[in-house]
């Protein structure tokens, strides 16, 4: 294909993603209450000093973290979109070999970012703010008077980096398929390796061993799962 063919299929495929972008944002507008819900919804057990668990300080603040909601969760509605237009780009130039692997990275990400997400909303949130807000920390005489837009944020970070921490073996058996990575050297700093993950779990959380016990764990699991798969298929030899 001629280069001017290249860019303007490259245009086209801008084009069709700010539109999505687009799309998303008025959906995500619409429905940004229900969202939000979702992020304020974990902070029910705190016993607050008004009878709301969440308070804004400033008039403009509820306006302000409704905006970030639209543009964050509009980029993360259209994402499919955004992926389809760079794999359709860059899938002619690639090998049959190269495709398949391409193919199973984006199945095997989503999943792991559809378990990230359920592991740190469902299991690991409810945990950390509990043991945050339990009495031992804060005596029963002090009272809770919790800041809207940071703590929502603080739910939907604390989500984000999860989700995208449980990449981090699929990207390193992704390596080791192609053979930029061995396996017997990966195996003999798997000890380093884990210290580094648990060094990343306390960067990406509270600072509390509930949480960062919470992501080292399940992460520590999937990297022995990545060498297992690799052994069994022999990726990485050599």
């Amino acid at each position: 294909m001629p280069i001017l063919e290249h860019i303007r299929e490259l245009r086209n495929i801008i084009l069709t993603s700010l539109a999505a972008y687009v799309i998303a944002c008025v959906a995500a507008f619409i429905f940004s209450n229900r969202i939000i819900e979702l992020f304020t919804k974990p902070f029910t057990v705190v016993s607050s000093l008004v009878d709301k668990p969440l308070v804004v300080s400033s008039i403009a603040e509820g306006f302000l973290a409704q905006l970030k909601i639209t543009v964050i969760a509009g980029f993360i509605l259209s994402m499919p979109i955004h992926i389809f237009g760079m794999v359709r780009f860059i899938f002619p130039g690639l090998t049959r070999r190269e495709r398949r692997i391409v193919l199973s990275f984006l199945v095997f990400s989503l999943i792991l970012i559809a378990a990230g997400v359920y592991l740190a909303y469902f299991k690991l949130v409810p945990l950390v703010i509990t043991f945050l807000a339990n009495p031992y920390f804060v005596p029963r005489p002090v009272g809770f008077l919790l800041n809207y837009q940071t703590n929502i944020f603080y739910i939907f970070s604390f989500i984000l980096w999860a989700a995208l921490a449980l990449q981090v073996p699929l990207i390193m058996e992704i390596l080791l398929v192609m053979n930029i990575l061995k396996r017997r050297q990966v195996w003999k700093a798997s000890r380093y390796i884990i210290v580094a993950i648990f060094i990343l779990a306390a960067l990406i959380t509270p600072p509390d061993f509930v949480s960062q016990l919470g992501v080292a764990l399940p992460l520590t699991f999937f990297f022995f799962l990545a060498l297992l798969i690799a052994k069994i298929f022999r990726f990485g030899e050599g």
